[in-house]
């Protein structure tokens, strides 16, 4: 018989498990969308299959669920699949849990033990005409970016030999190359990482292997037209803590962050190392470089930036140092100091940005992110946290900041930005943002606005006629690539 979940913040409310692998053909929408908006909007994220082995578990250790979302000629179709992962196949044939807490193979059942690990529920990235299903604990795993039906794991042909890959990967509007790491990367709790250069046809043409200072939660990284850059934080993974039945990370007070630069065309042994103070490290908007200065925005916190991840000097949780703010690090590699300087930017709760994917890499302007606005109402949504209520358009170049307020009881997920068309201007677009309605029927929906203009609210809405669970990130493929792609 079936186990049921278990009633936490986790498993209930806007955190409900979905289970629904649907399509649902011409979506209700209400305003009109635009026909130069034409393309595929790809999400993941996690929805657990089955209750937690230890009773409850953290929101971001669901199975991996891809959403997608077909616009064209005005109109948008739907479609969820699971990623069919060796997890997935393994519990589906067990019909319950077999793997244990987040990221903890010591906890196991022993009928799994040595098998992928990985949910896949991280991101969904296309290159080189393959849609890859991301976590960063694994191996990606590809799917079929029309029917979302699971390819199998993928490796690029037995190529990779690191054991991770990261759900970040930085691919060059110019070149076409994508840019990826992994840590852990020769297994859990390892300081091995892997640097990792895939060609614009899709071939791994570079891996290299380095030792990092300590076994860091690396989420994100940044990658400008010159340089790569790593970024340590003292949120750390202990091999003797696992096997005592313990979280896979802690966030350590007293180490310092650690930050590794490199220029693209130099090898790993010529990182150069740079220190700050212990301090949280979010997703990163962009880099760029300038001869020997390298700038990243990014999102950084005072301390710890989530509740589930215990602090190792044992103090609680504090959500005003674990606010991330977007924050401008300068690095001079022509200076002998290991320290660089830190600008806050803009001082609001912000975090889950969206770039205009043609400038990356270099000085851009805009960038999009999730705001908490704690002047309107908040809603809570589940083990992370406060929900996202405002869309935020952020000016890098005059420190304007425009902003929509999506609702009462309404919560927001990461913004996409798509463009006009392939030659309009820096941030002439469309922002697509799914969001969760509370009031009455939970629902979700998803807003169209004017990149240009999102304080005037949305042009249109896309409703989904029941509520999809959160994703964590996702991204856009035009029909032009698709199409390429299919007659390729």
């Amino acid at each position: 018989m079936r186990t049921p979940f278990p009633a936490t913040a986790t498993f209930t409310g806007f955190n409900e498990p979905r289970r629904i692998e649907a399509e649902v053909f011409d979506l209700d929408v209400e305003g009109a969308i635009p026909k130069d908006l034409a393309g595929t909007f790809y999400r993941c994220g996690p929805d657990p299959r089955f209750a937690p082995r230890a009773g409850d578990d953290i929101n971001i250790n669901g199975d991996g669920m891809v959403t997608m979302f077909r616009f064209e000629g005005g109109s948008v179709d739907f479609k969820s699949r699971y990623v069919r992962t060796e997890k997935y196949q393994l519990e589906t044939a067990a019909r319950r849990a077999l793997f244990g807490v987040y990221r903890n193979p010591y906890t196991d059942d022993p009928s799994v033990a040595g098998k992928d690990r990985t949910t896949a529920n991280t991101n969904v990235v296309f290159h080189a005409n393959r849609l890859l299903a991301l976590k960063e604990d694994g191996l990606p795993y590809e799917l079929d970016p029309h029917t979302l039906e699971t390819r199998g794991r993928f490796d690029y042909g037995g190529k990779l030999k690191s054991v991770t890959h990261t759900a970040h990967p930085k691919i060059d509007p110019t070149t076409g190359e994508l840019i990826s790491f992994g840590y852990e990367a020769a297994g859990l709790a390892t300081l091995d990482m892997s640097l990792q250069h895939v060609d614009a046809g899709g071939q791994l043409i570079r891996e290299e292997f380095f030792v990092a200072p300590y076994c860091s939660f690396q989420h994100d990284f940044a990658v400008s037209r010159d340089h790569i850059v790593f970024l340590l934080m003292p949120t750390t993974a202990d091999d003797a803590r696992m096997r005592a039945g313990g979280a896979h990370w802690a966030f350590e007070t007293t180490r310092d962050v650690q930050i590794g630069i490199m220029r693209r065309d130099a090898s790993v042994n010529d990182i150069r190392w740079y220190r700050a103070p212990a301090q949280g490290i979010g997703h990163v908007l962009n880099a760029s470089s300038d001869g020997d200065r390298v700038s990243v925005d990014l999102f950084i916190s005072e301390r710890n930036q989530f509740p589930f991840i215990a602090n190792s000097d044992g103090a609680p949780f504090d959500r005003e140092k674990g606010t991330p703010r977007l924050t401008r690090w300068s690095f001079d590699l022509g200076s002998k100091s290991e320290a660089f300087d830190a600008k806050t930017l803009y001082p609001d709760f912000m975090e889950m940005p969206a770039l205009d994917a043609r400038y990356a890499m270099q000085n851009c302007r805009y960038g999009f992110c999730t705001l908490v606005d704690r002047t309107k109402p908040v809603d809570v949504s589940g083990t992370i946290g406060l929900g996202w209520n405002t869309i935020a358009r952020v000016n890098l170049q005059t420190g304007a900041l425009d902003r929509f307020y999506v609702g009462e009881k309404t919560t927001a997920q990461e913004p996409l930005f798509v463009p006009r068309s392939a030659d309009s201007p820096e941030g002439d677009g469309y922002l697509l943002v799914v969001v969760t309605r509370f009031a009455g029927e939970m629902r979700s929906e998803i807003l169209v606005l004017d990149a240009e203009h999102i304080e005037e609210g949305p042009i249109a809405k896309v409703r989904i006629p029941f509520r999809i669970r959160g994703a964590i990130h996702g991204n856009w493929v035009s029909n032009v690539v698709l199409q390429a792609a299919a007659n390729s």
